[in-house]
């Protein structure tokens, strides 16, 4: 297990064995799960190790990030929400019945 993994919270990985876990092969994962559960030390500290740059990348290209984190993420880097698969790709709400 790396220095990074080590140094995260262990719950943001529920699922998986953290013993399993590579820093380079599990990336996507591992910004994600920081990026929505983390804190800010937590989300500095990937940030730090992957590069503002890759971070950025990977998050754009997510399927999903929940609101909150979006609005973050897209303040924090400077990027338009609109520049985001998430945002681009959610589905509006169909009211069905106009009361």
């Amino acid at each position: 297990m790396s220095k990074l993994i080590q140094q995260l919270n262990k719950n943001y990985f529920w699922d998986v064995n953290m013993a399993l876990l590579d820093q380079e092969k599990s990336k996507r994962l591992i910004i994600e799960r920081t990026l929505n559960f983390g804190t800010l030390n937590e989300i500095k500290l990937v940030m730090d190790f992957y590069g503002r740059k890759t971070v950025a990348s990977i998050l754009c290209n997510l399927n999903y990030i929940d609101p909150k984190t979006l609005n973050f993420v897209s303040l924090l880097f400077q990027i338009p929400k609109t520049k985001f698969k998430c945002y681009t790709r959610a589905q509006s709400i169909s009211q069905r019945w106009n009361y």
